[in-house]
C-alpha cells in the first residue's frame, strides 16, 4: 500500500466550523523548522490564519537524516504528505543493536509488523526532503525570511502580542508560537535559563551508498554501542545515501556552542571509530566531510505558555537525540496545538493554550528525561554493567514495547471541547507527570538510544 492512499486526502486536524464567539485568531509562528512548518500546515488545513517569521534569509537543512516513528507518520499522512514520503523516505524493516565488536544485542522488527500494529511505518528521511515536503503545505506569501526576532511582549489587557525584530520593524499577532529552537528568543519571554551541556558531542553526515559494502543498503536502523561512544546509521534519500550519527565525549571545560553547521574533522571521527568491527569502520573510512557539535538540552518546564504566547519543539523541550524523538515530538506538538486553536475565538485563546501545554508537558518531560538517562547507559565499558544493559535490551526488544511512544495519537481526538468552547479535557496547568503516569513511556525510553 502506498503511504497515505487510504487517508482520503488532506485531513483537518480539528473542527473547521467558524468559531461562535468571533473571528479566528491570527497565529505568528517564529521559526520555520520542522515543528514550525508542521504547525503552519496544520493551521492551514483547519483554516486558521497564520504567518511565519524566520530569521534566515534562505531556507535549508543540514545534510543529515531523521528517524520518523509512527506517532509522527500518522499526522504527516493526515496532512497529505504520503506521496512525498513515498518518494524520498525509506521504510525500515528492523532496528538492530550491536556491540562495538559486532556482537548482537537486540533486534526489534518493524516493517509490515509496525504498520499493522501502529497503522504507520517507521521511516527514515533526509532532513532536507522532510523540510521541503512540509514547506509545500505553506502559503509562501505568509512566510517571511530574514526576520530575526528580538522581543515578544503581550499587549496590555492580554489582547495580543507585539513582536519586535532586529531590523526595527514591529508587528502584532493574536497568538505567538515560539518554534525557534534551543536558543529560543520567545522562550526568554517565559523563562531565563540556559542550555545544559551534556559533555557529549556528535558527528553527523552522509555517505553515498556506492562507497559502502552491499550490507549498508539493508533497510535497517543500526546502533553500535561501545566504551565511551555509540554509532547510529540508516539509509535515507530513497536508499542512495547512508546517514550516520556518532556520539563521543567532548571536553567539559570549554564546550562549543550547540550548532548544526560547525564542521568536524573526519580524521578525528576515524580515530575513535575506525577500529570498531564491520560496517562502522567502512562508514568512517568513506566519510569525506562531517559536521560536529556539542549536545545540549534543558530541564523540563512546568509551564511554557502565557495567555497569548506558547512554545513547541526544541524551544519548549530540547532533548538529547538518544531516543530519536526530537522531530517526532515537535510534530506531535504542532498537531495538538493546531487542533486546540482550530475553532478558537479570540477570547478562548488563553484556555486553549493552557490545554495544549497540559496535553504536551507530561509526555515531552518523560521523553526529555529518558533521552538524558540514556546518555549514561549507552557508553558503558565492557564488563558486568554492560552485560546487564545488553540483557535488558534483549528482553525489551519486542515491537509492542514501543507502544507507549508509537501508539500515541495527536490532533482532534485530543482536543475535545464542551459547548461553551472551553477544553473539556484540561488537566492542571504546570503539572509534571507522576512516577506512575510515566512508567509506560519510561520503560521504552530507558532501553534504546539514537
Amino acid at each position: 500500500m502506498l503511504l497515505g492512499e487510504d487517508t482520503g486526502g488532506r485531513r483537518l486536524p480539528g473542527n473547521t466550523a467558524e468559531p461562535a464567539g468571533g473571528e479566528r485568531p491570527t497565529v505568528a509562528i517564529v521559526g520555520a523548522g520542522i515543528g514550525g512548518l508542521t504547525l503552519a500546515g496544520a493551521l492551514s488545513a483547519s483554516g486558521t490564519p497564520y504567518v511565519i517569521h524566520e530569521q534566515t534569509r534562505e531556507l535549508g537543512e543540514v545534510g543529515a537524516g531523521v528517524q520518523l516513528s509512527p506517532n509522527a507518520i500518522r499526522p504527516l499522512l493526515r496532512l497529505g504528505l504520503g506521496p512525498a514520503l513515498e518518494e524520498h523516505a525509506v521504510r525500515i524493516d528492523a532496528m538492530e543493536v550491536r556491540g562495538w565488536n559486532g556482537r548482537p544485542i537486540a533486534r526489534t522488527p518493524l516493517g509490515a509488523d509496525c504498520e499493522r500494529m501502529f497503522a504507520a511505518p517507521y521511516l527514515t528521511i533526509h532532513r532536507a526532503h522532510l523540510h521541503d515536503a512540509l514547506l509545500s503545505l505553506v502559503d509562501r506569501d505568509r512566510l517571511g525570511l530574514g526576520q530575526k526576532l528580538s522581543a515578544a511582549r503581550e499587549l496590555p489587557g492580554g489582547t495580543g502580542v507585539r513582536l519586535s525584530f532586529e531590523d526595527g520593524s514591529v508587528r502584532e499577532a493574536d497568538v505567538v508560537v515560539g518554534a525557534d529552537g534551543i536558543h529560543s528568543t520567545v522562550r526568554e519571554t517565559l523563562r531565563r535559563d540556559e542550555p545544559v551541556y551534556s559533555g557529549l558531542g556528535i558527528y553527523r553526515g552522509l555517505v553515498p551508498m556506492d562507497a559502502l559494502p552491499a550490507e549498508a543498503r539493508e533497510r535497517l536502523v543500526r546502533l553500535w554501542l561501545g566504551p565511551g561512544g555509540h554509532f547510529v546509521a540508516y539509509p535515507v534519500a530513497s536508499g542512495t545515501y547512508l546517514s550516520y550519527a556518532a556520539t563521543v565525549p567532548l571536553p567539559s571545560d570549554a564546550p562549543p556552542r550547540e550548532s548544526w553547521s560547525r564542521p568536524g574533522d573526519p580524521d578525528e571521527l576515524r580515530a575513535v571509530f575506525g577500529s570498531w568491527t564491520g560496517l562502522v569502520a567502512d562508514i568512517v573510512e568513506a566519510v569525506e566531510t562531517t559536521h560536529q557539535w556539542a549536545l545540549h538540552d534543558r530541564p523540563p518546564l512546568r509551564t511554557w505558555s502565557t495567555d497569548r504566547i506558547t512554545l513547541l519543539g526544541d524551544a519548549a523541550h530540547p532533548m538529547l537525540p538518544f531516543m530519536a524523538q526530537g522531530a517526532n515530538q515537535a510534530i506531535e506538538d504542532a498537531m495538538d496545538l493546531a487542533a486546540c486553536l482550530a475553532d478558537a475565538p479570540g477570547g478562548a485563546v488563553p484556555e486553549r493554550l493552557a490545554h495544549y501545554e497540559a496535553l504536551r508537558i507530561p509526555r515531552t518531560a518523560e521523553v526529555q528525561r529518558g533521552s538524558r538517562g540514556n546518555a549514561g547507559i549507552l557508553h558503558l565499558p565492557d564488563g558486568p554493567a554492560q552485560r546487564r544493559r545488553d540483557a535488558q535490551m534483549a528482553v525489551h526488544a519486542a515491537l509492542h514495547d514501543r507502544a507507549a511512544l508509537y501508539a500515541h495519537e495527536t490532533g482532534a481526538a485530543w482536543c475535545r471541547l464542551d459547548p461553551s468552547g472551553n477544553s473539556s479535557k484540561h488537566s492542571k496547568k504546570g503539572t509534571l507527570p507522576s512516577a506512575r503516569e510515566g512508567q509506560a513511556v519510561e520503560r521504552t525510553l530507558s532501553l534504546w538510544g539514537g
